[in-house]
């Protein structure tokens, strides 16, 4: 066999996984949001809730590696709030197999997802927690959107459900090695209560939400970061092109960012 016909064979297995992929994006693209569907783009059965929200995870998870993080250690601590469906749990799997992860998910619904997705791609040591991260452990209202922008909230609408919620701080007394925290709104109140436990943390990724309605706190979750030893990189998202002329909001939000807090060195 030729080199040259074995390099006809190789691109030729890339061309067809490339087209397959591209078939099956313009599949799920025709979707209404919340159809709840399947997909092989893993290359296993993973189930979805809502194919816009997995686009914008796929995305950010697998394409731009946005929780890509070092570790000297082949078996970092990891903790994941706002697991959702389980891409960042496969992902960071992927990068460290024998990475101890402990997740969060509040959604009833959604976790149920993310404990058959992890059962697809045959992960079975991941300690799970259908709960909240919080201040205290407690009872909360939490709006279920669906998708992956359910959050704590202050009403009591019929709509809304109780969810289990948990201290972050008492998962926070040992070295963590990659914190992640997309909590639709808690990270401030999560990040004050934990301050002090920060020091044991090398990798942070916080998702910073604006809610249009309520006055902007990023300036105390910076200084929490960077009290704690932390430094910061920050990129906006969900960002209109004209942000001074347009004035849009999704779900009560104005303005989203992603906060990456290292350690120097």
């Amino acid at each position: 066999m030729t080199r040259e016909y074995l390099s006809f064979l190789k691109n030729f297995v890339v061309d067809k996984k490339y087209r397959a992929a591209h078939l099956e994006f313009r599949r799920l693209s025709k979707l209404a949001r919340y159809t709840k569907t399947s997909t092989n783009l893993l290359e296993k059965p993973i189930e979805i809730v809502d194919t816009s929200s997995f686009f914008g995870m796929y995305r950010e998870i697998f394409e731009n590696e946005v929780y890509k993080f070092k570790s000297t250690s082949e078996t970092p601590l990891i903790i994941d709030g706002g697991s959702n469906i389980g891409l960042t749990v496969i992902y960071l799997k992927f990068l460290y197999p024998k990475a101890k992860i402990i997740a969060f998910e509040p959604d009833e619904n959604v976790f149920q997802v993310l404990k058959r997705n992890l059962h697809s791609f045959d992960i079975n040591d991941v300690e799970l927690h259908q709960a909240a991260l919080w201040s205290e452990n407690t009872v909360l209202t939490f709006m279920a959107e669906g998708a992956d922008s359910g959050r704590v909230v202050n009403t009591e609408e019929a709509k809304n459900v109780k969810v289990n919620a948990v201290r972050l701080k008492e998962f926070l007394n040992q070295k963590v090695d990659f914190l992640k925290l997309d909590i639709e709104g808690a990270e401030l109140e999560v990040l004050e209560d934990c301050a002090e436990e920060l020091k044991n943390v090398e990798n942070l990724f916080v998702e910073y939400h604006s809610f249009a309605d309520l006055p902007q706190k990023i300036d105390r979750l910076f200084n929490i970061l960077l009290a704690s030893g932390f430094r910061v990189n920050a990129h906006p998202c969900n960002t209109g092109k004209s942000p001074l002329c347009e004035r849009n909001t999704y779900l009560g939000m104005d303005f989203q960012m992603n906060i990456f807090a290292y350690r120097k060195g």
